[in-house]
């Protein structure tokens, strides 16, 4: 030791010394100080302060004795006044309370139903527990921390309940805050002996009745918690179980991870994640993965209006603070459709959730997308057998789709969301390239806008509103067609196109009804469609004179020549569900074609008459003008005889009088004249038709 330790060691001793002798000397100087002043005290104040001694030393001895029943309606009036519950203790209470961990333990707990904001609430008691046992650390509670060292419950029974406007028993903020995350304090030992939970949601349409035991050491597989039990979702089968390990030894900065399964009928609910403050159930996150028949059905189990899908499998990282999910990295299938993206979830004070954010997918079945719309189709069972059915019914041959929209889903949440397809796969005669789709969902206001289809000539862009604030549901469309080019839609004819230029309409409806069938069925409006230039075959347009010499020559001899076509134009007015033409002309540089009839959008019933008249002489011209009927998803061509046979009658009435005069019926004696394709035009533009 050198000397310089060996001084300081000295010096330190010395100090440790005085100091001592110093409190000593303070002590002294104290006592002999309060025992002046006891003796300059009056007989009166010394027995005054004697009896407040004695006073407390008797408060002490009372409340250290460990029987506390005295105390137990008292209690139970702070707990119901904190639950905003009746409580009601029917057993004993047992207060250990002079310790650092202050103890209690009471046996006949019963925690009543919520009044007022829960509607038919049921007369079981929310909790009923035959004995529960708390420990509480003592210091944390001057910083305003609650620290139990240890809970131990026996044989409790929850009965959990919801309402159809989606009060719930278990929100504790009286009703004021729906969706408020269930926060417990920190609980270092948690022991849950024989627990039984029921619950009931008449919004959800869900029941359940399980078990949970939670115990201080891990069985053969590893978990020491558990919860699980059966019930009903929406009418079907449904299932729970959530595991985690011992809730021993738990510490606020460190995550309790826990498995969870849901299944629902053919939905099924896969998480494994971690509670990131335990007893925080408000900080959550896990991986999740999700498979199904139908997105929609996600409904009862999540709250969120989502839209029919084709069967479905999604993985994705959700998070959870406080009353927003972010639900990142988004990666599955729907149907055929690839899916990726990222959404987020907020939750209003009211319960209201709001869901926003983009998805995409790199290559979309345009089949999948038929569902949003509510096509029945998609919906239908992969490889499922198809009956044939020469004769289909009504609802088989629509086009347009006939499923309901569920308009209190509509009304009961907020929606931002954008999709995206890069690229679709859709049938040869429409080539899509790809879809824009934009959905806003705002208190009962639904819009899809935009609604844009990508062609490789050509889009169609549009907006869609459903108004379902009220019963009288309004619903309304606005489509444009810009530039397309018609020949991406026909196919080839004798190894070449029929039929090329760009077309422009637009369709402006307005309709009520609960599905875009009886929207349609309903609706008023106006449609009109252009091509103001382009080329046909020269066949196919003599044909369409119903020349009968030199289009089936043409014909036959598969002539390549074409025409031009100098403009067609079709308008139509639509009322009460009823498209009906008020022009449809295709002039053509040697035929012009008018047209007439009519679209029945009750039944998708088509029935137009397509009239042709050539310009120029012809030698022989049936007057057999062209028939669409059918429906709009099996159109049937054909051709009206009545007129040709009329023209036949005349022929042979002439005959009669004379053999050469026979003939004139069947000549094209005056051409047709040009139509004012400049008068047509203007006149579809003013109907809505874009303008070029």
């Amino acid at each position: 030791m050198t000397h310089a330790t060996r001084f300081d060691s000295e010096a330190i001793r010395a100090w440790s010394v005085r100091r001592a002798h110093g409190l000593r000397d303070g002590a002294r100087h104290l006592g002999a100080s309060l025992a002046a002043a006891w003796r300059g005290t009056s007989l009166s104040v010394r027995l005054s302060l004697g009896a407040l001694v004695v006073l407390l030393l008797a408060v002490v001895v009372f409340l250290a004795q460990p029987n506390w029943n005295w105390a137990r309606g008292a209690v139970a009036s702070l707990i119901s006044a904190r639950l905003h519950r009746p409580v009601g203790i029917a057993g004993n209470l047992r207060v250990r309370l002079f310790s650092f961990t202050p103890s209690a333990t009471v046996t006949g707990l019963r925690v009543g139903q919520p009044t007022g904001f829960v509607k038919d609430a049921p007369k079981d008691d929310l909790a009923a527990i035959a004995a529960l046992s708390a420990s509480v650390q003592l210091m944390p509670l001057f910083v305003g921390h609650v620290v139990l060292p240890r809970v131990e419950a026996d044989g409790p029974v929850v009965t959990l309940y919801q309402d159809g406007a989606g009060h719930a028993n278990w929100d504790f903020s009286n009703g004021a805050a729906k969706g408020q995350p269930l926060r417990l304090p920190l609980i270092r030992n948690f022991v849950i002996h024989d627990g039984y939970i029921r619950m009931t949601s008449l919004s959800r349409r869900m029941r359940f009745a399980g078990t949970v035991e939670a115990h201080e050491k891990a069985d053969a597989g590893g978990q020491a918690f558990g919860l699980t039990g059966e019930g009903g979702l929406n009418g079907k089968a449904f299932t729970l179980k959530a595991t985690g390990g011992p809730l021993l030894n738990v510490r606020s900065g460190t995550p309790y991870p826990f498995d969870l399964i849901v299944t629902a009928g053919g939905t099924r609910i896969a998480a494994r994640g971690r509670v990131l403050h335990p007893f925080d159930l408000g900080r959550l996150q896990g991986a999740v993965t999700v498979s199904g028949g139908n997105l929609a059905d996600l409904y009862y189990l999540t709250g969120l209006t989502l839209p029919d899908t084709p069967a479905f499998r999604l993985s994705a990282q959700v998070r959870r603070d406080d009353r927003a999910y972010d639900i990142a990295g988004i990666d599955g299938r729907v149907g055929h459709s690839d899916l990726e993206g990222a959404l987020k979830v907020v939750l209003a004070r009211d319960g209201r959730p709001r869901l926003s954010g983009d998805l995409t997918s790199r290559r979309l079945d345009f089949k999948d997308l038929g569902a949003l719309f509510g096509a029945t189709s998609a919906n239908a069972p992969q490889g499922a057998a198809v009956a044939v059915n020469p004769e289909p019914t009504a609802a088989a041959r629509r086009l347009l789709p006939d499923v309901p929209l569920d308009v209190a889903r509509v009304r009961g949440m907020d929606a931002d969301v954008h999709y995206r397809a890069r690229s679709v796969n859709a049938s040869p005669n429409l080539p899509l390239r790809a879809v824009d789709l934009g959905v806003k969902l705002d208190q009962g206001l639904l819009r899809l806008d935009p609604i844009a289809f990508d062609f490789p000539q050509g889009r169609l862009k549009g907006t869609a509103r459903i108004d379902a604030r009220t019963d009288a549901q309004i619903n309304s469309v606005d489509f444009t067609v810009s530039d397309i080019a018609v020949q991406q839609f026909t196919p080839k004819f004798q190894n070449a196109e029929p039929v090329e230029g760009r077309i422009s309409a637009r369709l402006r409806a307005t309709g009520g009804g609960h599905s875009v069938h009886e929207a349609a069925a309903g609706a008023n409006g106006r449609f009109a469609l252009v091509m103001p230039g382009g080329t046909v075959r020269q066949s196919l347009a003599e044909l369409m004179g119903v020349d009968a010499t030199k289009g089936l020559f043409m014909l036959l001899a598969k002539d390549p020549h074409q025409t031009d076509v100098r403009c067609a134009v079709a308008d139509f007015a639509v009322r009460d569900g009823v498209m009906t033409a008020q022009r449809i002309v295709f002039d053509t540089g040697v035929v012009v074609v008018d047209g007439s009839g009519r679209v029945d959008l009750k039944d998708e019933s088509l029935k137009l008459v397509f009239k042709g008249k050539a310009k120029k002489f012809r030698l022989v011209r049936l007057n057999a003008p062209i028939v669409i009927g059918g429906h709009l998803t099996r159109p049937v061509f054909g051709v009206d005889p009545g007129p040709a046979l009329a023209q036949g009658g005349a022929g042979a009435a002439l005959g009669a009088v004379s053999a050469g005069l026979a003939v004139l019926p069947f000549l094209n004696l005056s051409g047709a004249p040009d139509a004012d394709c400049a008068a047509l035009m203007a006149e579809a533009q003013q109907h809505g038709a874009p303008k070029k």
